[in-house]
C-alpha cells in the first residue's frame, strides 16, 4: 500500500485493520498539564464498540498533580465525590496513524459528564469555548507553537536513575543555527521529523538552539485547535521516539542556568474567506482588530500569565538578557519583548514569547484569544511599541514567580469573565497544589549551602 498522512477517516481505518496494518487504536486527552492520557484499545473492539459509545476514565485524570497524586481542593473530583468516570468520546478529525509505534493510531478525545455536558475544565473544551467566543465575532485563530528541547545520550531509565545529575547533552556547545551541530543528532531528528509528517503534521524545519543538546523542530501553522492538538501528539510522540533510540529529551522551561526551552507561539486571525485581518491601514500597517487584539494581550498578560507559564520551574525563564521576556511590552520585530509583531501583509501576526517547552498548548491559546476578545470588545488601545531594549525599559513586570501568577490570575475579573468561577478557581488550584509540594521540598540548593557550612 501507498504510503499514507493523517488524519484517517474512519473508513481508511476499517481498511488499515482489515488489511492488518492497524490493530491498535489509542484514544487519549490532553490532561492539565498537556499530556496525553487514555488507553489503548484493539482496533476491531474501538471500531466496534468504542467508535460510537466512548469509553470511560477516572475523573482523576483532571485532579492530580505531575506525580499523579491525587490532590484536594478540586471541586470536579474526590474522595468525598468517589473519584467516579468521565466519558471519553473520539473526536474523529484528529484521527491519525502514528508511525513510531507499528500498527497503531491515535485519536484525539473529547470529554464528557454522565448527562452529556462537557467538563469545562477539561483544556480542550476551555479552547473549544474561546474559540466559540471567536466566531461570533466572525473570526478563526490561525496558530504555531516553536517548541524547544534539549537532548541527552542517557536514556529516560538512566536519568532517572542519576537523579537527573550529570546527564550528557548531544552537543557540547552553543549550536544555534549550526549546520554541524544538527548534523551530530540528524539520525534522531529526521526520524521525528519523518515519523510526524506520517502523523499528520506538516513539517517546516529543523534547527540547533543555544543550550548544549538544545534543537527546535517547526511545523506549519494550522487552525487554533488543530495545532494544540499536533503539539501534545508531537510532544508525546518525540519522547517515544528518543525512547527507542535509547537517548532522552527534556521540554521543561530551564532545565539548567543557560537558555531555557521556549515555545513561542504565533498567531493571526482569519475572516470567514480565509484572509488575514490583521493588515491594515491605521498605524503601524495594522488594521483596527488587530491593534484592538493585540492591546488585549498586553492588558491580560499579567492576569494569564498562569495560562502561559503554569510551572514553578517556569519562571527561572524570565532573566533580562535570555531571550526570554521580562516587560509587558510589544515590539516590532523585537525580541526583548513578551510580544513581537513579525511578517507583513497576509503573513502579518504577533508572537507570544512567554511560554516554555512546559506549556499546556489548549490553555495557552485559549488564553491568547481570550484577551484578545477582552481588547475587541473593550476596544482598548494599543501603546506605541519598544523601540529599544524592553528589558531595561519602564515597563510592568510579567510575574516572577508562580505564587504571583496564581494571585493574579484567581483575582482577575477578566479570567473569570472569560473562563467561568469553575475554570479559575480549578486551576488555581493547580497551582495551589504545585506551591504546597515545592515549599515543602528540601533542594539540591539548599543542601549543597547548608549541609556542611551553617
Amino acid at each position: 500500500m501507498a504510503d499514507r498522512t493523517a488524519p484517517l477517516d474512519v473508513e481508511e481505518l476499517r481498511d488499515l485493520v482489515d488489511g492488518g496494518e492497524i490493530d491498535t487504536v489509542v484514544l487519549a486527552f490532553p490532561d492539565m498539564q498537556g499530556r496525553l492520557q487514555g488507553k489503548r484499545f484493539d482496533a476491531g473492539f474501538f471500531l466496534a464498540e468504542v467508535l460510537e459509545h466512548g469509553t470511560e476514565g477516572c475523573n482523576y485524570l483532571l485532579a492530580v498533580d505531575a506525580d499523579m497524586n491525587t490532590v484536594d481542593g478540586y471541586e470536579m473530583s474526590s474522595w468525598e465525590r468517589g473519584y467516579g468516570d468521565f466519558a471519553m468520546h473520539a473526536d474523529l478529525t484528529t484521527l491519525r496513524r502514528v508511525p513510531w509505534n507499528e500498527g497503531t493510531a491515535l485519536v484525539v478525545a473529547d470529554l464528557a459528564w454522565e448527562d452529556g455536558s462537557p467538563v469545562v475544565a477539561a483544556p480542550r473544551q476551555i479552547l473549544r469555548r474561546q474559540l466559540d467566543r471567536l466566531a461570533a465575532h466572525g473570526l478563526t485563530a490561525m496558530v504555531g507553537t516553536e517548541l524547544e528541547f534539549i537532548v541527552f545520550k542517557d536514556s529516560y531509565e538512566e536519568a532517572w536513575d542519576s537523579d537527573y545529575r550529570g546527564l550528557t547533552p548531544v552537543n557540547q556547545y552553543n549550536v544555534d543555527y549550526s549546520i554541524l551541530g544538527t548534523g551530530r543528532v540528524e539520525p534522531l531528528l529526521r526520524r521525528i521529523r519523518k515519523e510526524m509528517a506520517g502523523a499528520g503534521l506538516v513539517v517546516e524545519s529543523a534547527k540547533g538552539e543555544c543550550n548544549p543538546g538544545q534543537h527546535e523542530i517547526a511545523f506549519r501553522y494550522d487552525e487554533a485547535l488543530v495545532t494544540c492538538d499536533q503539539h501534545a501528539v508531537y510532544k508525546t510522540g518525540s519522547k517515544e521516539i528518543a525512547a527507542q533510540e535509547g537517548v532522552s529529551l527534556t521540554f521543561m522551561a530551564k532545565y539548567n542556568e543557560r537558555e531555557g526551552n521556549s515555545c513561542h507561539i504565533h498567531l493571526s486571525l482569519a475572516d470567514r474567506d480565509g484572509g488575514n485581518v490583521m493588515p491594515g491601514d491605521g498605524p503601524h500597517g495594522m488594521s483596527e482588530v488587530m491593534r484592538h487584539f493585540l492591546a488585549g494581550q498586553l492588558a491580560a498578560l499579567r492576569d494569564f500569565s498562569l495560562l502561559y507559564a503554569p510551572n514553578i520551574n517556569s519562571y527561572k525563564r524570565f532573566t533580562p538578557g535570555s531571550f526570554a521576556p521580562t516587560a509587558v511590552a510589544w515590539g516590532h520585530d523585537n525580541r526583548t519583548c513578551a510580544l513581537r509583531v513579525v511578517g507583513h501583509g497576509r503573513s502579518l501576526r504577533f508572537e507570544n514569547r512567554l511560554p516554555g517547552g512546559d506549556v499546556n498548548p489548549h490553555l495557552a491559546v485559549a488564553g491568547l484569544i481570550a484577551a484578545g476578545l477582552h481588547g475587541i470588545e473593550q476596544r482598548l488601545e494599543l501603546p506605541e511599541p519598544c523601540a529599544g531594549n524592553a528589558y531595561t525599559g519602564e515597563y510592568e513586570h510579567v510575574p516572577a514567580t508562580l505564587r504571583e501568577a496564581a494571585e493574579l490570575w484567581a483575582s482577575s475579573p477578566v479570567a473569570k469573565a472569560a473562563f467561568g468561577d469553575e475554570v479559575v478557581a480549578h486551576y488555581r488550584n493547580m497551582a495551589r497544589v504545585e506551591l504546597e509540594a515545592f515549599d515543602a521540598a528540601v533542594t539540591d540548593w539548599e543542601l549543597r549551602r547548608s549541609f556542611e557550612r551553617m
